[in-house]
């Protein structure tokens, strides 16, 4: 075991499966000699060679286009999109023809491409480089999604979704990235000392797709998350002191709904939070789900804590972020109602 910051465990994933299987190629903006805007990664063209760490050109649609195509001709690429703000250009490549292929062939082709990209806002970035649209992919068939909270999985995850014959977009929190919460989960990243995140293997393993983490368990609610909101949904409860059982869904697509079921028939009571906006978020079908399986033991309504319905701002970033004091008036709500 190795003290590794979500950085560092993603450059492992890459390091190993680049290793492991002459297949994989990386392809994106900056990631070769510079190693990535984030140093994900970092002195893999080194160890490995310009045709398998290639410096894209600054293209979404053209990134994410030439991986399909390769992923089709043998590959297993792994193609980076600099900011998940700026995915939007790769769109159409991803919607018409990545999540379709295998059921628009019959099953004769395709495409392992694995679209890793750093989301969400705590970086002082504005609305240009804090956006988290992982609702938007969850909606199409075809693709999984897969968000990490911590170093631990997301390098085990990383390590799925590469060897997946799925289409997999693996969204990255970038609040998290240096670290755990130094403190206060309510402080800008930038104020947060960089320190290794947790005990991750050097090696290879895997974490499946569709199983859900339980963090911690409880018996007042459950609270049902993923992404940086696990650490603030921790927090949170801590402050509280209350009992809650804390699900990281980490897999949005699949979804593990086995496991929101057991938790929220056993509490009766459960919040969603997420940093996206609230109106179509991927919350709404956690709350649907919820819902659907668990309606007669519910002793509450669901409750939900997100970003607010505006363009992720600048100048206050603190105000649209669900910190802690937005998941402690959505417990007190929860826990309240009769």
């Amino acid at each position: 075991m190795s003290q590794m910051t979500m950085i560092q465990a993603i450059n492992s994933a890459l390091d190993v499966m680049l290793d492991k299987d002459p297949t994989v190629i990386l392809l994106g903006e900056d990631i070769g000699y510079f190693g990535g805007v984030f140093r994900c990664t970092d002195g893999l063209q080194k160890k490995y060679g310009e045709h398998r760490v290639i410096d894209a050109p600054i293209a979404e649609g053209g990134i994410i286009g030439s991986a399909i195509g390769i992923g089709v001709n043998g590959l297993r690429p792994v193609a980076e999109i600099q900011f998940a703000d700026y995915i939007y250009p790769g769109l159409d490549q991803i919607i018409s023809e990545l999540a379709r292929l295998r059921y628009r062939s019959g099953g004769d082709y395709f495409s392992p491409v694995t679209v890793r990209t750093p989301c969400g806002g705590g970086i002082r970035g504005g609305q240009t480089h804090s956006q988290s649209p992982e609702a938007l992919f969850t909606h199409l068939s075809g693709i999984n999604t897969v968000m990490p909270s911590n170093p631990y999985d997301a390098k085990g995850l990383l390590i799925s979704a590469i060897e997946s014959d799925d289409p997999v977009v693996f969204f990255e929190p970038k609040r998290i990235y240096n670290g755990p919460f130094d403190g206060d989960p309510d402080k800008p990243a930038l104020a947060w000392s960089s320190h290794p995140g947790g005990d991750v293997p050097e090696g290879y393993y895997s974490i499946p797709l569709g199983e859900a983490a339980v963090v911690e368990e409880g018996d007042d609610l459950s609270i049902i998350t993923y992404g940086t909101m696990v650490h603030v949904a921790q927090a949170a409860v801590k402050k509280a002191g209350i009992s809650a059982d804390i699900i990281d869904v980490r897999s949005l697509v699949p979804l593990d709904v086995e496991t929101l079921k057991q938790s929220v028939e056993k509490t009766g009571r459960c919040l969603v939070a997420h940093e996206a906006s609230k109106f179509g978020g991927y919350g709404a079908e956690l709350t649907a789900t919820v819902q659907e399986e668990c309606f007669w033991h519910l002793q509450a309504p669901i409750e939900r804590v997100t970003g607010w319905e505006t363009p992720y701002p600048h100048a206050f970033e603190w105000d649209y972020f669900p910190g802690q004091d937005r998941i402690l008036a959505g417990i007190r709500n929860v826990l309240e109602a009769v």
